[in-house]
């Protein structure tokens, strides 16, 4: 597959509309069609479901889609790299998940000082961090332990999560200061989907996770949390660094007791082909966590 025409289908799929998407490219629009059919042609397979005004993806356009998005960024990384001026630290750093308050300390700090880094900061569950971090989309990023040892160097953040539930102010429990194991036992909770944080909570409850009443899971909450709360299906469990600094009225977060607490680790590959920005980046974060 040509880079070129992966960008062609990566337009498409991103207009939806064939004029719109050779429009984007300064391109005849007959010309685009026939590259996506031979694009087609040579995999074998159906990509795209053509109307009358749009296309739309199929199951293997949609994996395609996906794919060539990592293939585009690594290649443009690669080239960005390779070419940038060897005397001066500066490039792009990509990081997975959840920037905590040390990791964006360091990239500010970085910024300060070379103004040529550019940081490029990846939403996603751990499953598609990993991915993206296995594929060298990503040259970092943040996760909870454990970390696989035998593939991954990691640096323990002192950023640390603290869980507990948030809730409307007139649910049962927001007249509770702190939600006990026996408490947590007996409500229905919407919690994530990551298995080793379920085992976690449920260790934490002195439980089975077969024993909770898990009402609802997610991977990524995407827009407001609070309307989670609202919605009546269960208490959101959830670390309170997660949610912001102050909740909207007529909404409470309750901590677990004992507290439970859990830390960050940034993480990397084994062996990483780090540039400049990143190197110098690691070394500010480490800095940082050295200087307290």
């Amino acid at each position: 597959m040509d880079i070129r025409v992966l960008r062609y289908f990566l337009a498409g799929a991103r207009e939806g509309n064939i004029t719109r998407a050779a429009e984007s490219l300064h391109i005849a629009q007959p010309t685009l069609s026939k590259q996506l059919m031979e694009l087609e042609l040579e995999l074998g397979k159906k990509l795209l479901i053509r109307g009358k005004r749009n296309i739309t993806l199929t199951e293997d356009g949609i994996l395609l889609r996906k794919r060539a998005e990592e293939i585009v960024t690594l290649i443009t990384k690669t080239r960005n790299e390779i070419t940038a001026d060897s005397q001066t630290i500066s490039g792009e750093i990509s990081i997975g998940g959840n920037p905590t308050t040390t990791v964006l300390s360091a990239a500010s700090a970085l910024r300060n000082i070379h103004k040529d880094i550019q940081f490029r900061f990846f939403s996603g569950d751990a499953i598609a961090v990993m991915e993206q971090l296995d594929h060298g989309s990503l040259d970092f990023a943040i996760l909870i332990p454990p970390i696989d040892a035998q593939k991954y160097e990691s640096l323990l953040l002192p950023d640390a999560s603290h869980w507990g539930l948030l809730m409307e102010n007139d649910s049962p429990l927001a007249a509770m200061p702190v939600i006990t194991k026996e408490v947590l036992r007996t409500v229905p909770l919407v919690l994530h989907q990551r298995t080793g944080l379920q085992q976690m909570i449920a260790l934490w409850a002195e439980s089975d996770i077969e024993q909770l009443n898990i009402a609802a899971t997610y991977n990524v909450v995407q827009g407001n949390s609070l309307a989670i709360a609202k919605s009546g299906l269960g208490y959101f469990l959830t670390p309170r660094d997660l949610l912001a600094p102050e909740l909207d009225r007529g909404y409470c977060f309750r901590p677990l007791e004992p507290a439970l607490e859990i830390q960050y680790a940034l993480v990397w590959k084994k062996y990483p082909a780090f540039n400049k920005a990143a190197h110098a980046f690691l070394e500010e974060v480490k800095s940082l966590i050295k200087n307290g």
